[in-house]
Order: C-alpha cells, then structure tokens, then sequence
C-alpha cells in the first residue's frame, strides 16, 4: 500500500524513493517527465492496480497536493513562462470586445427665432396750427376754446384762380335730378380743387321721395344760369357771392340781385363767421347741428378764398374753428354723406352723387 505523506516537503522525494527516509533534508531536484512517471506509479504496482479504499478516500487531496508540487517546480525551474501583470491587463484588454461606434447624435433642429415684428411707428401728433395755408391743401391740427381739432384745408389766390359753380343739370329740376361725383366735376371743367356744395335731396332717404337729387336754395352756375329764383325772392338764406377777383358774403339771399356778371353764386346755412366774428351758435341738444361731424365750409380772409371740412366738431364748433383761423366770414356746406374734398384728388369722399359742386379754376 502507498502512505500519504503529511509532509509536503519530501513528497516528491518519497514518491521517488519509497522508503520514506525522511533525513535527507533537501530532496533531490526531480524534472517534469518523472514526475508524471511517479503519478503513474501511484496507480500502478508491478502492472497491478492496489487502490485501497482508504486511497480511494484521500485520492482527491493527493490530486491537490500533486498540482501545488507541480507549480512549485513550475515556478522553481522557470520552465514555462509566467504572465506578468502587464501582460495579463494587455491580454485581457485585447480580448475585450472593443466598443462600437457611438451613433453620432442627430443634431437637434436649430430653430430660427423668429423675426422680431418691428412696432409700428407711432404716429405724432401734428403739431397745432391755427395759420391757415397761403396756397394749395394742408391738413393741420386748429386749437379752439381748449379743444384741438383736425382741419382739412385749400387755399386759392382769386388773383390767379375763379372760383365756379357747377350743376349737373342745365337749369331748375324739382325731381329726379341728375348728380355727378366731385371728381366728374372736376375733371370736367379741368378744376384742380372744389368741394361738395349746397343740401339737397338725396335719392337714399325716404323723405326725398317725389323730389330727389332736388335743391331749392338760390344759384348760379358757371353758364349764368339761376337755379330757383322765383322761390328764393324773398329767401333769407345767407350765401356767397364768387366775383372776377373778389368774393362776397351775404346774411340773406334776398339782398342779392340776378346779377350775371359774377363768376358764380351759392346759397346755404347756417353762415358761420361774419366780418370776423362767430355768427352761428347751436342751441343746446340741437339735434341736426349739435353732434361731431365733419363740417365742409367755404370761408374768405382777405382775397383769398379757402374749401376745407372741420372733423369732428358740432356746427358751433365748427364756427368757433374758423374764427380761430382768422377768417372774416365763412359759409357752411352740405355733409354727412355727401362729404367730397378735392385737390388732385380725393382728400375725402366721394361721398354720394352731388347736384352741384365748388370748384377751383386756374385763371
């Protein structure tokens, strides 16, 4: 029977020397063939296998004692290389799987900012002017009584300009009457400026009905004709009077003649500054003349004559305006829808069709 050693140390000697003398204190150097010859002993006697079953038992301790005696040697005799730690990080790196690409991240879509909305420009105020112009259209803020209001205005030297009427019919109509827009007018008497005229009748209201486009205040249109004269004889409706050069204002119509040796006459109300002084006061919740509107008006200051419409102011206002401006004397004009202003075009309006017009002629 083979006896496991307890002794590390000689059992390499012992295996190979079964006597088991334990005094040789350094067993001789064995190589690696006869170890492996001396294992095949273990197993094998004289070409018998004699296994105990106590070998049996301790059979797998002996194999552990065999490897530790095996890689003592191995390390003594240096005979198979060692891995040093270098070694062994580099074969561990290059067995790891080396990492794939990282997908490049799409790039996130850069948004545009927006374009800034540039505010609007805000408006100035026109500067307040109560001068009205020498010559030609200006619009221009008027201050009167504390209040400022938006005049639209033109200018005409009667030195170099005649002041006409014009009508779209040729003589009295009581119904049904013809109207042309103050651009036709203009147009075709070759007027650079004019102005809505006298009230009438307009076709739109119920009331005009058996009478429209119809006026029965006093006239004179630019061929000399007059519009309701017999009706108008005694006619207290103030009107002015547009001369070679001059121009003319009268409280009532019945203080002017049949006269045809002017350019042109027109009749209407309420006359709203005379000789300088305000000549038209509303009174109080007066329903026609009492609201803010835009107020059309003929005027004069000197030789010049002046068109132009006051925007939102009553009838009162309106002459409180033009006294401001320094007119002498000023007549108010049709409105509401039949407000036109012209001068190369429309400053406002149309406006509905008009039986009669003011026009500014070159001389």
């Amino acid at each position: 029977m083979i006896v496991i050693p307890t002794d590390l140390a000689h059992l390499a000697f012992i295996l190979k020397d079964p006597s088991g003398d334990k005094s040789v204190q350094t067993p001789p150097a064995i190589s690696k063939t006869e170890i492996m010859v001396i294992i095949f002993k273990l197993y094998r006697q004289k070409g018998q296998f004699a296994i105990s079953y106590t070998m049996m038992l301790k059979l797998p301790l002996l194999l552990i004692v065999i490897g530790i005696i095996v890689s003592a040697l191995y390390l003594k005799n240096n005979s198979l290389p060692i891995s040093t730690p270098t070694e062994e990080a580099t074969s561990s790196a290059s067995l790891e799987p080396s990492p794939s690409p990282s997908p490049n991240p799409s790039p996130k879509p850069s948004f545009s900012p927006k374009p800034s909305v540039a505010p609007k420009p805000s408006v100035a105020p026109v500067p307040v002017n109560n001068t009205p112009p020498g010559a030609g259209y200006s619009q221009q803020s008027v201050s009167a009584e504390g209040k400022t209001y938006t005049v639209d205005i033109i200018a005409a030297d009667l030195a170099s300009t005649r002041v006409i009427v014009d009508t779209a019919s040729g003589s009295d109509c009581s119904n049904n009457c013809p109207v042309l827009s103050l651009g036709e007018y203009a147009s075709r008497n070759g007027a650079y400026a004019g102005i809505n005229g006298s009230y009438f009748c307009p076709a739109d209201y119920a009331s005009c009905a058996g009478k429209t486009n119809s006026f029965d205040t006093l006239l004179m249109n630019k061929n000399k004709t007059y519009f309701n004269s017999g009706n108008n004889v005694y006619s207290t409706v103030p009107a002015v009077i547009f001369g070679s050069g001059y121009i003319r204002f009268v409280h009532q119509s019945l203080e002017w003649g049949r006269d045809t040796g002017i350019d042109s006459m027109i009749a209407n109300y309420p006359l709203l500054v005379a000789g300088g002084n305000i000549n038209f006061t509303e009174a109080p919740n007066e329903l026609k003349f009492g609201g803010a509107a835009s107020r059309t008006f003929v005027a004069n200051r000197g030789n010049t004559v002046y068109i132009g419409i006051v925007r939102g102011a009553s009838m009162g206002e309106s002459a409180k305006v033009l006294k401001a401006m320094s007119m002498e004397n000023a007549l108010n004009l049709d409105q509401g829808g039949s407000t036109a202003l012209w001068s190369g075009g429309y400053k406002a309006g149309p406006g509905r069709g008009l039986p009669n017009a003011i026009l500014f002629v070159q001389r």
